[in-house]
This record gives C-alpha cells, structure tokens and sequence, in this order.
C-alpha cells in the first residue's frame, strides 16, 4: 500500500481522479480515503491531521513525510520482531510498534534513503478503538 500525506485532500483527490483513478465522492470532513486499485494494491490519501495521529515522525517534523510505502505482516508480532531487526540493524525507527485505532499493529521504519516504510499486521476488528488517539512516540 502506499500512503500519501496531503494538506489539500480535495485538491489530491481531483488530481487522482484527473490521472485516472477511480475516486469516490467524499465528504468535506474527510480525513482517510482508500483508493483500491487491480492486483490488490491500495492507495491511500490522508490529510496532516489525520497522520498526526498514527505517525509519530510527522508529529516531530511534519515536512519529513510525504508519502509511506506500507507493507503488510502475517501477525502483529511479525511487526514487533521487524521492527525491532531493523532499528537493531541501525535503521531509523520513525515509529515504535502499536496498537493502531483501525485495528492492526503498525509500526514504521525509514529506508536508507529517508523514506518511511510501514510494518502493519492483520485488521482484528476487536483492536478497533475511537476516538483515535495518538500513536506513541519514539
């Protein structure tokens, strides 16, 4: 999946829908859209409030994030032991490993280059909390 961090969502939604994507109609309080796409691929538009929520990294330095490719783990411990051979290999943790308010474990992790990777196991619908609250911080 890959999520991209907006300030504008409409404006990111006309421009995907512009390039072709097929974009729902949104609500003007919107703050997450999915955007499936063929083969199982998910694209994924939200505004700064909402990564504030689940991204600490943005919360320290906002211009730091614009886009999280995310990759999906068999189980939420899957996640803790990625995260914890990658930050231990020396990568930078952008994110410790939670329990997100959607209902999976989340973590996130920069690339070599900067870029921020999400861990993120099952949905489990019984982890599901709202109000979201925000993530804890590295």
């Amino acid at each position: 999946m890959l999520n991209v961090v907006t300030a504008d969502l409409a404006a990111s939604l006309d421009f995907y829908r512009r390039l072709g994507v097929d974009v729902p109609e949104v609500g003007d309080d919107e703050v997450h859209v999915e955007l499936p796409q063929p083969g199982g691929f998910n694209l994924e538009i939200d505004t700064h409030a909402s990564a504030r929520i689940w991204h600490a990294g943005f919360r320290a330095d906002p211009r730091s994030v614009g886009m999280v490719l995310g990759f999906r783990l068999p189980s939420s411990e899957a996640v803790n032991q990625r995260y914890a051979e990658l930050t231990a290999a020396g990568y930078i943790g952008r994110q410790p490993p939670f329990d997100a308010f959607w209902g999976a474990r989340y973590a996130i992790v920069a690339d070599p280059d900067g870029n921020d990777v999400g861990l993120m196991g099952p949905i489990d619908d019984a982890l599901r909390h709202m109000p979201p609250t925000e993530s804890p911080d590295p």
